[in-house]
């Protein structure tokens, strides 16, 4: 548990955030923690709502962010875009260059496809070790979870212990919004330029598990196909919860 934040005080504080609105909770997180605190952002349109609010509590809020070495353009033209728009200083994490390189010269450069240990073992060089050097400088991290986004989140706090990362504090203060009330907020409140490539999901998302080897193969398609394809080949990279934004 982090020295700096008793479990009485965050237990405290995650009752009174219920009925705080996300601005709110931000001001509490930065006024208690800055400059041991950072938002740990994948630019998707949670984040870019969170990036906003950020501007206009602190412009010198923290935000760090994992470049896996496999991120798509959109993603760098969000990130081109928010510093253009709000002065943003984006602390930018890369995995350890030995680790990295051995992983693409031995294991080629779609190895996460075959299995899930090869999965497991590109999500840990690209962005598990680089994610816990980023939270390593902090007290306390934001993320742009919401409750709504998984079964496995109905019951999160907007202010809990990450007892995954040493004890931290984390803080979501978007929990209780929901999609609707997500895209309300940055198409009200952000330029048209600025979001313009913003997604509803990160750019950077890591596809599910590879199929079974023996599925059953057709001759074409069936409705949809070609896009559960593409999800399964899709590059691996930042998964939402536990790596840059859990």
């Amino acid at each position: 548990m982090s020295l700096a934040s008793p479990l009485s005080e965050v237990d405290d504080v995650a009752r009174r955030a219920e009925s705080w609105t996300a601005q709110e909770i931000l001001e509490w997180a930065l006024d208690r923690f800055h400059p041991r605190i950072a938002f740990a952002s994948s630019f998707g349109v949670e984040d870019v709502a969170v990036l906003h609010m950020l501007s206009k509590i602190n412009k010198d809020a923290r935000v760090f962010t994992l470049d896996t070495g496999r991120l798509p353009a959109e993603t760098y033209d969000v990130m081109e875009k928010i510093r253009d728009a709000y002065g943003t200083k984006i602390e930018v994490y890369f995995p350890q260059r030995e680790a990295a390189e051995t992983l693409q010269n031995e294991r080629g450069f779609f190895s996460f496809r075959r299995s899930v240990e090869d999965r497991k073992l590109c999500c840990g060089i690209r962005k598990v070790e680089p994610l816990n050097r980023a939270l390593s400088t902090v007290d306390a991290w934001t993320t742009g979870l919401r409750r709504e986004q998984a079964v496995t989140r109905t019951i999160l706090p907007a202010v809990e212990i990450d007892h995954g990362h040493g004890g931290i504090v984390k803080v979501n203060p978007l929990v209780k919004w929901s999609e609707a009330q997500t895209w309300s907020y940055v198409r009200e409140n952000i330029s048209p330029t600025t979001r313009s490539t913003t997604r509803a999901t990160p750019a950077s998302a890591a596809p599910p598990a590879p199929a079974p080897s023996n599925r059953a193969k057709t001759s074409a398609p069936a409705a949809g196909g070609g896009k559960r394809r593409r999800r399964r080949n899709a590059d691996c990279t930042r998964r939402r919860e536990g790596q840059a934004g859990t």
